[in-house]
């Protein structure tokens, strides 16, 4: 193994340990949790065993070098994690407009109530 193994070996385990303390803390959800903890037993099965892996996925893809394959690979993996990211704020943004709107609407409709009996009294 080498010295880069190692390093990446303590920093994947160190944030399993961080995404596990952050669901403790009730800051992540469980289906977040085992996504992350998924994602990072394959970032350590591919520490473990990069030359192999990276060849396997060389085959499958038909690629020339073996770290190619493995660049793809995760080129790849960023684009599907940005995808989810854009989806995700797309929805946020859309519950903030609803709630947004909702808020007014019930605020106006308190004014117009508070209006009413102003001109009621007089």
């Amino acid at each position: 193994m080498y010295t880069i193994q190692y390093i990446g070996l303590v920093i994947v385990v160190g944030l399993m340990i961080y995404t596990y303390l952050h669901y403790k803390k009730k800051r992540f959800e469980l289906s977040d949790l085992m996504a992350w903890e998924i994602f990072f037993i394959i970032l350590l099965i591919i520490i473990l065993a990069p030359v192999r892996i990276s060849m396997e996925i060389k085959k499958i893809l038909g690629l020339g070098r073996g770290l190619d394959a493995l660049f793809a690979t995760m080129i790849g993996l960023s684009y599907l994690i940005l995808f989810k990211l854009y989806l995700d704020i797309d929805r946020i943004e859309r519950e903030i407009t609803e709630l947004t709107r909702n808020f007014s609407i019930r605020l106006k409709e308190i004014e117009d109530k508070i209006n009413e009996k102003k001109i009621e009294k007089n």
